[in-house]
């Protein structure tokens, strides 16, 4: 007979009463489980409420909202469950003294479960801190989810190291060393993952893209502001609110626009061209100047340059009984002329960035005449009106220069 101890206390009772062995052990084993699983489950309730009490307590009294965000991400919560983990681990000798095989699984399964506990408790820090970054004005437009899935892929790796040594009754050297064989597998296996990494890695230090960033990636047709950054991804929200998923290695493996610059320098690009019939270009004669003189924007440039004109032709003698001779106005040019000044003078238009009209090479449908200047504000919604009003002026002030802006007339097919 075994020797009387606490652990066989039930055992003893049952064989002094005659039941069999097997019985004594079966139901001495059962008693034992169900005390220690009710001693753990006090002991984790008791935990719990005494570790929420003190968070909240310690929450109240500090400035920081970090302990608030610890609470909210269940740190207090997971690690109540460690002391009760220890009991179970302990006591399982004790309740499976007779069943060396179940307490040598029961073992390793409560190990197994330490392990996630471990990397569930590391998960919460790692995201609690994550919130809190982002809270940060500095850290905000920080591909911050990056960084905390890098820490978790490790720690998983290593988690896992850990429960197939357990396993295999290896010790963890030795499993990582035999799974040197494998590490072709593994790399395949991790490929988008060890692409994701060193990609955020490089958009990080590098500074490509930032939460915030408004980006336009043709190849997946993402068009829109950066709202997460991550391991494996970039989240862009399209204009029409639709989310684009894109992989975080194309942003150094593909070409991609980031209109940060643009953002930030106070002024939206317009640059845009309405294309003028050639045959509508003429020279001015003296009764289209005078004309011309009526329109206010350009009535300093028309008499200085017709007076200049007309110096210039007096002083060498040209022969102005043909027009082409000499040097003349055009419609062409003065139009030019009234644009620029047009522009200058709009007060939506940023004065300190590029801002000029020019003409283009001559196209088969005529000669465009292009707008480029940068508008002061630069919100989408605002910078579409502001073109939409430069360029309702442009067109219905065409036919007071006696031009006219190409048209394509379609042949009617019957």
């Amino acid at each position: 007979m075994l020797k009387f101890s606490v652990r066989h206390y039930i055992y003893d009772i049952l064989i002094e009463k005659g039941f069999s062995e097997t019985t004594a052990q079966y139901a001495n084993m059962i008693c034992l489980l169900i005390a220690v699983l009710l001693i753990a489950f006090i002991v984790d309730f008791i935990t719990k409420r005494i570790l929420r009490r003190f968070s909240a307590g310690l929450a109240k009294r500090t400035k920081t909202n970090f302990d608030d965000i610890l609470i909210s991400n269940k740190l207090p919560r997971n690690v109540a469950h460690i002391i009760p983990l220890i009991i179970l681990i302990e006591f399982v000798p004790q309740v499976f003294t007779d069943f060396d095989y179940t307490e040598n699984i029961i073992e390793k399964t409560l190990k197994i479960i330490a392990i996630l506990l471990t990397l569930r408790i590391i998960r919460s820090f790692l995201n609690s801190v994550k919130d809190y970054l982002k809270t940060l004005s500095r850290y905000k437009d920080k591909p911050i989810d990056s960084y905390i899935q890098v820490f978790m892929i490790f720690g998983w790796i290593l988690g896992i190291f850990a429960i197939f040594s357990i396993l295999t009754g290896l010790t963890f050297i030795k499993f990582a060393i035999s799974l040197g064989t494998a590490s072709a597998v593994i790399l395949l296996i991790f490929k988008d993952t060890i692409l994701g990494f060193v990609a955020s890695i490089q958009v990080s230090i590098n500074d490509m893209v930032r939460i915030g960033d408004w980006i336009t990636f043709e190849k997946y047709g993402a068009d829109g502001d950066v709202i997460e950054i991550s391991l494996a991804t970039v989240k862009v929200q399209n204009w029409d609110k639709t989310i684009t998923t894109i992989p975080t290695y194309a942003l150094i493996s593909d070409s991609f626009k980031n209109w940060r610059g643009m953002m930030s320098s106070g002024g939206r690009r317009i640059k845009r061209s309405v294309i003028i019939k050639t045959s509508t270009i003429k020279f001015l004669n003296d009764e289209d100047i005078e004309h011309f003189k009526n329109i206010e924007l350009i009535t300093n440039y028309i008499n200085e340059r017709s007076s200049e004109i007309k110096k210039f032709n007096a002083d060498n003698n040209v022969d102005k009984s043909i027009l082409i001779n000499g040097r003349n106005l055009t419609n062409f040019g003065v139009f030019r002329k009234y644009l620029q000044t047009y522009i200058e003078r709009h007060s939506a238009i940023n004065k300190n960035m590029t801002l000029m009209v020019r003409q283009l090479e001559p196209t088969p449908q005529g000669i465009p005449m292009e707008i480029y200047a940068f508008s002061s504000d630069i919100r989408w919604q605002n910078y579409e009106y502001i073109m939409g009003d430069i360029f309702d002026h442009v067109l219905a002030a065409v036919t007071y220069f006696d031009l006219q802006i190409y048209e394509l007339s379609v042949a009617n097919s019957d």
